[in-house]
């Protein structure tokens, strides 16, 4: 009798635990991960996110868990932000993807938001101050739309004959003033002049069309969201024209991009990984001041130079922090 009331307790305690399982599951913080694009074009940025969780004491299915959500469109922010603040998660983390702060920022002002952007933080209306950023946003930035004199730089060390740079750029791109007065004043300085060609994420042809009769001799594609998920249009009719550009990240290069310069995604995976385990352990966003990039990378793609007929200098093959063959 006593054997069978221990088996039938043994039973009880066996049948609860998944119960059990499931409550400290429950009772574990939750951070709202929200990117653009598929989950295969995130994965470096999501590792880096990771890792500076980890190294604030975070593991994701150990003491913390993590709501994907993948936005497929500009227009699905909102959306999934939405879904995010429903859902109560305790963290919302926005890495490479200002538009995914802005739509939580609109939605929330309890919840804490925490992003990784190449624009301006200020200028986006994301924290009142770098330093002491108020409310409940704070993350991290790399200012790419300060690097473009850079780009023009090498792609002039590149093609020493080239006089006239393209800069493709949506509408609603939040730096087109500063972009266009840096771009000119960089191309003017070398005896070039720059043309500013806007497109919609479905007038890309028609965009490249004007490139080309404006006879370009290379070109620009910066840290603009909306021409993200037209990565590959841009990349095939830079191919198909031979037309040599510089992108604003490795992933573009990698993609079959000329070259590319630009801040490492992953610090800023990293840092907006840090920046969500300090506010989980109890730190404010108001009080955490936006980081800063002070890392940049040059790739070249050595095997589109070749198929464009493009003889790189070893110049620049000398300072490139990687050449992909």
């Amino acid at each position: 009798m006593v054997r069978r009331r221990e088996f039938i307790a043994g039973l009880g305690i066996a049948a609860a635990w998944p119960m059990v399982a499931r409550a400290q599951q429950r009772s574990l913080p939750v951070v709202g991960f929200l990117r653009p694009g598929p989950p295969e074009a995130g994965a470096r940025m999501l590792a880096a996110f990771r890792k500076g969780l980890s190294e604030t004491g975070f593991v994701e299915g150990k003491n913390v868990v993590i709501e994907f959500r993948w936005a497929e469109g500009a227009g699905q922010n909102p959306e999934l932000a939405a879904d995010l603040i429903q859902r109560k998660v305790d963290v919302i983390a926005t890495p490479g993807s200002s538009l995914g702060a802005l739509a939580a920022k609109a939605l929330t002002t309890t919840i804490p938001i925490v992003f990784s952007t190449s624009g301006d933080p200020v200028k986006l209306g994301l924290v009142a101050t770098l330093n002491r950023p108020g409310g409940n946003v704070t993350g991290f930035t790399d200012m790419a739309s300060q690097i473009v004199p850079k780009q023009i730089g090498l792609l002039h060390e590149l093609l020493p004959g080239a006089g006239r740079f393209g800069v493709l750029l949506t509408r609603t791109y939040p730096y087109v003033d500063r972009v266009s007065k840096d771009a000119q004043s960089t191309a003017a300085a070398i005896g070039g002049q720059v043309e500013i060609v806007f497109t919609g994420t479905d007038a890309i042809d028609a965009a490249f069309a004007e490139l080309l009769q404006k006879r370009v001799d290379a070109f620009l594609v910066l840290d603009d969201a909306r021409l993200f998920d037209r990565q590959s249009q841009i990349l095939t009719l830079a191919a198909r024209h031979a037309v040599p550009a510089i992108f604003f990240s490795r992933d573009w290069a990698a993609a079959g991009g000329l070259m590319s310069y630009g801040p490492l995604p992953t610090d800023q995976g990293r840092q907006a990984g840090i920046y969500t385990g300090r506010i989980l352990k109890g730190e404010k966003p108001s009080d955490l001041p936006v980081g800063q990039a002070t890392r940049f990378e040059f790739i070249i793609n050595l095997a589109t130079a070749r198929a464009m007929g493009v003889v790189v200098p070893p110049t620049l093959l000398s300072i490139a922090d990687e050449v992909i063959e």
